[in-house]
């Protein structure tokens, strides 16, 4: 596998962009002008030299937008590359890893599911399910604490659990409660997928099928789905670090509501645009899922569970509803989901006067261009950027520069003692495999990450600054896999 360093790398990589974006340009043909939420109106000629220059500025490699007015797409381009190594330009159908946007779809499959009566935002989740909560696999660690008994979905979907975000970041890697459920905002991936768990259990069908009974097919969202699907071969998208390393895309086998759906640039604008005109859901359900559940003091999202706290919001009264965050805006309401996870950077942000926009990137450089992005292209919108950690690009201290590794060979038998699995906590697995003589490691179904020896014991990623220690050393099976990640040490243990 061919790897780069630092600024050679990415010089490599935005020169081909470049004539990617001047192809782009050229093939738009005739300019037009879209609306603004204020009334003004925007050159679709500036739209594109200003997206041009902010993301070969700030070395994002390919980016989808969709502009809203009327509730409907007014405007939908990509630009820059799906395939830097190919030299493929991102498309409007290409298949990305919507992360958290997922948890917004989800939401509204929910809200869809109450409007029909099957579910009841306020009825304990526990007597949803045939057993006790803690008799579930991964929720054991609850059966000491009975406030798990008072969670709702609409707890749980408002973010006011108490869970953390993942349990993966606590420290003894076990899933807590922090504060009485309702009482709080709290960002919870945990929260999501105990509501998926709630939902299955009532439905008596995987959240795949779920999701595409009910949403995806009828607003024909052909290329969405909560798993990788075949077809989605012919056009999608990789994931790039900050350094412009390729992450690959994420072919998950298991649907997660919490950050699983594979979808595109036109899927999710389709969908955001039948919320808006209340297609999937009747104005009086969309009215009570975009209701305030619970104020945002919190100086920051993350971490969800840090005590800071400010009144720097309160002016827009930044809150939660049920799947969304929601602050006035100057244009009425505004509700948004972000997404974020390494590879993907996503915001979709709407107003209630039928204006928005929807910005998809496959780059862990992509939240700095938000804010010069969505000032330049929509306006005025109050959007809480500093809560959301949006710093502009040109603002961010430098990369640091990639540490240099010196790959030794080691023998099949000292490669084949590392091999197996290896445990962060219940929910996340890490595998460790052995393939055509290269060791690779995957969390969960997660890309894999092919790791090369510094030592008999000492491993580091190619495609990222990760690295790994396996002990005991010696020649017999390893047993604990330390791994070294943003200055953290974290021991996974050997499972059968």
């Amino acid at each position: 596998m061919r790897t780069y360093k630092g600024e050679s790398m990415r010089q490599a990589i935005f020169a081909v962009m470049a004539t990617v974006l001047f192809s782009s340009m050229v093939a738009v043909g005739q300019q037009h002008t879209i609306a603004r939420p204020d009334g003004s109106s925007i050159e679709t000629s500036h739209i594109d030299a200003q997206v041009n220059q902010l993301i070969q500025a700030a070395h994002v490699t390919g980016i989808g937008i969709a502009i809203f007015h009327d509730r409907k797409i007014e405007y939908e381009k990509t630009y820059g590359l799906r395939d830097t190594e190919k030299g493929l330009p991102l498309t409007p159908n290409s298949v990305m890893t919507s992360a958290s946007l997922s948890k917004a779809a989800f939401a509204s499959v929910v809200m869809l599911l109450v409007q029909e009566h099957v579910l009841d935002l306020d009825k304990p989740v526990t007597q949803y399910l045939p057993k006790p909560l803690p008799d579930y696999p991964g929720y054991a660690d609850l059966s000491n604490d009975d406030r798990y008994k008072k969670i709702t979905l609409r707890i749980l979907l408002s973010h006011t659990s108490g869970f953390p975000n993942w349990r993966a970041f606590e420290d003894d890697r076990k899933l807590h409660i922090h504060f009485d459920p309702g009482t709080r905002y709290a960002y919870s991936g945990e929260g999501i997928d105990l509501a998926q768990l709630v939902v299955e259990a009532v439905m008596h069908e995987p959240l795949t099928n779920l999701m595409s009974e009910k949403l995806f097919t009828p607003l024909a969202m052909s290329r969405t789905s909560m798993v990788w699907e075949p077809q989605f071969d012919s056009d999608f998208a990789n994931g790039y670090d900050e350094y412009g390393r390729s992450l690959g895309p994420e072919k998950r086998a298991t649907p997660n509501a919490a950050g699983s759906m594979q979808t595109t640039l036109n899927d999710y604008a389709t969908f955001l645009s039948a919320i808006m005109r209340h297609k999937l859901l009747s104005a009086q359900t969309t009215g009570l899922m975009f209701s305030p559940q619970i104020p945002i003091h919190s100086a920051h999202q993350f971490p969800s569970l840090a005590p800071a706290t400010t009144t720097e919001n309160d002016s827009i009264h930044l809150g939660y509803g049920i799947g969304w965050a929601l602050y006035a805006s100057p244009y009425r309401q505004a509700f948004f989901k972000e997404g974020h996870d390494e590879g993907w950077r996503h915001l979709a942000l709407c107003f209630a006067n039928g204006s928005g926009i929807l910005i998809m990137t496959n780059s862990s450089n992509g939240e700095g261009i938000f804010k010069p992005l969505i000032d330049s292209i929509i306006g005025r919108t109050s959007f809480p950027f500093g809560w959301e950690g949006y710093t502009p690009y040109n603002l961010l201290p430098p990369l640091p520069k990639l540490k240099e590794h010196k790959a030794v060979s080691l023998t099949p038998a000292q490669l084949n003692r590392l091999v197996g699995k290896y445990a962060l906590s219940a929910d996340a697995i890490l595998s460790v495999t052995l393939e055509g003589g290269h060791l690779f490691m995957q969390e969960n179904d997660e890309p894999k990450q092919e790791y090369r020896a510094e030592s008999p014991d000492d491993f580091y990623s190619v495609s990222s600054s990760d690295e790994c220690t396996f002990k005991p050393t010696g020649s017999a099976s390893a047993q604990t896999l330390v791994l070294h990640l943003d200055g953290k040490d974290l021991e996974l243990h050997r499972i059968p």
